[in-house]
């Protein structure tokens, strides 16, 4: 199973930082398929790959605290995929959501 994961810092409110995250994975031809306060999660769109290389994106958001006045956004992608080469389907896909989020400015 592939597996990328990445923590980014972000300064935006809470409420605005959800809505920021959910279109740019839209941007990113995802289907957000749950959504909570402080969790989304989004799924490609079957019919192009075989359904082994679907990812799927997983968005935890950990409001700001005392000792950490930025919210913490911890981004997971993976499917099933075994990883055996360094470029893959996965990978691509995680690279392509850090990039969009982190061209959001968040």
């Amino acid at each position: 199973m592939a597996r990328y994961s990445t923590l980014i810092k972000a300064a935006s409110p809470i409420s605005s930082l959800r809505q920021a995250l959910a279109s740019t994975l839209a941007s990113c031809d995802l289907d957000l398929i749950y959504e909570n306060g402080d969790y989304l999660v989004a799924k490609e769109r079957p019919g192009d790959i075989a359904l082994a290389r679907l990812a799927t994106v997983e968005v935890l958001i950990n409001p700001p605290t005392l000792s950490e006045p930025s919210a913490r956004v911890s981004l997971v992608v993976k499917n099933e995929e075994l990883p055996l080469k360094r470029d893959n389907h996965c990978q691509r896909l995680f690279e392509l959501v850090n990039q969009a989020i982190s061209r959001t400015g968040l």
